[in-house]
């Protein structure tokens, strides 16, 4: 991670929302609306949700919005009232083009999944500064993305809620973090989810809304799957490895179920610093559109008194198989995180469609984690992908679907 020298706004910094209709492209843009002296949202980002890109497009007046599915970009275009300045574009090759763009000052990456890792690489290598919500590019693509970011010479600041409390916590940021001096350990902080206390049997045959119900985080359905069976917490794991160049053996997780603790940094002297709030997004979000300065987020002040107490307990791996999956994963250095995370989001997507148990969706993980995962780590992005391909693929004849 590059240091980063205060700005002067002598004029708002341009962001582009790689994922501006998801829930962090959505809270990002509620902290710019809230700061429109220090941010703007120059361009935005998404898939296919032309409502919500019509509002975003009304309420934010953009300089461009692109579609990544051309058919939705056509219907945003024909949507948009006369006179509307915002440029519509389509397809991947515009979104990087924006990611990279020469007049774009922060770039938040924040497409769910394997899809948003090229825009993300593309950010890295026009050196930007990267406000990063994509778990995949660490997770599939740990090597080659931070490699790119030196290379680019890329500011990397992390808007996860844990990594963001990890970064506020940790020494003063240098150039990079040389092995994190006087750092003894690493905890991120798990609200143990929907099931923290549910028995195996009933986790087994939990529904999608029963697991997409999170007692605290609003959430996509696909992380709040991820939340639920605790893998989330395991790709964050995998993801503090790369941020802050550390060895799984300083990293652990404690359940903590008021998702008030964000996460915590021990020293080698006892002491431990924690970053405690709200569990709201627009927290680290502003955090990093703004640092090394504050700006409002628009969240409301914790109150400790009356929250009255903050525990914390041991995850239970048999509960969670799927977070001592990415245990096992991450001590290899090689293929075993990219391939638990393709397989685990065809997985989770088969068990949100109805096709699948809750309790096979770490079934199906391990298996192709068995079969793949002893790989070495790919060295291009085009190996990356081809290995993610070759994950979905077993994940998807395991569970009869075919190629």
């Amino acid at each position: 991670m590059n240091s980063f020298n205060p700005v002067a706004y002598e004029r708002p910094r341009r962001v582009v929302v790689l994922g501006s209709t998801g829930s962090i492209g959505r809270s990002t843009l509620a902290v710019i609306a809230n700061e429109p002296t220090k941010f703007e949202a120059w361009a935005l980002v998404a898939r296919s949700d032309v409502a919500q890109m019509r509002e975003q497009i009304l309420a934010m007046r953009p300089a461009y919005a692109v579609m990544v599915d051309p058919s939705a970009a056509r219907q945003l275009s024909e949507s948009l009232p006369a006179g509307q300045r915002t440029e519509v574009l389509s397809g991947d090759q515009a979104a990087c083009d924006l990611a990279a763009h020469s007049q774009a000052d922060s770039v938040v990456a924040a497409v769910v999944g394997a899809a948003g890792l090229p825009f993300a690489l593309a950010a890295a290598r026009a050196g930007k500064r990267i406000l990063l919500a994509n778990k995949e590019a660490l997770v599939m693509a740990g090597r080659v993305f931070m490699e790119t970011v030196r290379a680019g010479g890329a500011t990397l600041l992390p808007v996860d809620s844990e990594h963001n409390a990890i970064f506020q916590c940790m020494p003063v940021a240098d150039t990079r973090w040389p092995h994190a001096r006087g750092v003894r350990r690493v905890l991120l902080t798990a609200s143990g989810g929907p099931f923290r206390r549910s028995s195996v049997r009933e986790i087994e045959d939990a529904t999608p809304d029963q697991a997409c119900a999170h007692p605290n985080w609003s959430m996509g359905r696909k992380i709040s799957v991820d939340s639920a069976t605790m893998m989330n917490k395991g790709l964050e794991l995998i993801e503090a490895a790369w941020l802050f160049d550390l060895p799984p053996s300083q990293l652990e997780v404690v359940v903590h179920p008021q998702s008030i603790v964000h996460s915590l940094v021990e020293y080698v002297d006892g002491s431990m610093l924690a970053q405690l709030g709200n569990p709201d997004m627009r927290t680290p979000i502003a955090h990093a559109l703004a640092w090394p300065e504050r700006c409002k987020s628009g969240v409301t002040m914790l109150d400790l008194a009356r929250l009255g107490r903050l525990d914390f307990e041991a995850p239970d791996l048999v509960r969670f198989p799927c977070l001592r999956l990415a245990l096992e994963a991450i001590p290899s250095a090689g293929a075993g995180p990219c391939v638990l995370n393709g397989a685990n989001e065809i997985s989770v997507a088969r068990f949100l469609a109805g096709g699948l148990r809750f309790g096979q969706i770490a079934q199906i993980n391990e298996s192709v984690l068995n079969r793949l995962g002893h790989q070495a780590a790919p060295t291009t992005l085009d190996g990356v992908l081809e290995l993610d391909r070759e994950a979905r693929s077993l994940a998807s004849e395991l569970l009869g679907m075919g190629h």
